[in-house]
């Protein structure tokens, strides 16, 4: 792969294993509407925006609860998770280090609300890692559409040919081909369902980048 002045991560899933937390945690917090919904559902809307995501675990449940009081639900349970389970895929860490040293700059663009964003990375130790972290509240159109990966090319000042991103999702991978970025699509047992043919390249573990 070749070398880029600005390096866009995605971060659930693609930074961090969260992706099945969440699933988990939105089965939970349809069960407290008396619902059991196989959080591997999740898989098929991975990396869309909430609305689209919370209406699809709401039809599988067949409940019709008010927004916020989901929400706070999911938050409690959400959060419980990434405590006892939140861990960083495997090289993440080193690489994005290794960028940093070398003077390279680097974001995280996701589509999750900021709260999930900075909880995360606080958590991991990992916020000062990056130039510019890009939530859900600071864009109005989210994932496929590439409106945040345009605004973190914006404000790190690089064009979309100086620039890679990373992701774990279809929409996400979209949005980065949309901003006309290369993207390199992260494998991950809980993402082997999405289609990633029009990737630049494939990777299953950041230390295979870090070996060139």
């Amino acid at each position: 792969m070749k070398e880029y002045q600005a390096y866009l991560f995605d971060m659930d899933g693609t930074l961090v294993n969260s992706e099945p937390l969440k699933g988990q945690a939105l089965a939970l917090a349809c069960k407290e509407y008396d619902a059991d919904v196989d959080y591997h559902i999740y898989q098929q809307v991975m990396g869309e925006d909430w609305a689209t995501v919370t209406q699809h675990f709401f039809d599988h449940a067949n409940i019709t609860p008010e927004f916020s009081e989901f929400n706070a639900h999911f938050r409690r349970h959400y959060e419980r998770l990434l405590e006892d389970e939140l861990s960083l895929n495997i090289g993440a860490r080193d690489y994005i280090e290794r960028l940093n040293q070398r003077g390279l700059a680097c974001a995280v663009v996701s589509s999750a609300a900021n709260w999930m964003v900075d909880k995360i990375l606080q958590q991991l130790n990992l916020t000062a890692q990056f130039q510019v972290i890009i939530g859900r509240e600071d864009v109005i159109k989210h994932k496929p559409d590439p409106q945040a990966y345009l605004l973190a090319l914006e404000r790190l000042g690089v064009k979309a040919d100086q620039a890679v991103i990373f992701e774990d999702s279809e929409a996400g991978l979209k949005a980065g081909l949309a901003a006309n970025c290369d993207v390199v699509a992260i494998a991950h047992k809980f993402n082997q369902r999405h289609c990633f043919e029009n990737a630049t390249a494939h990777v299953s573990d950041f230390r295979l980048l870090l070996e060139k």
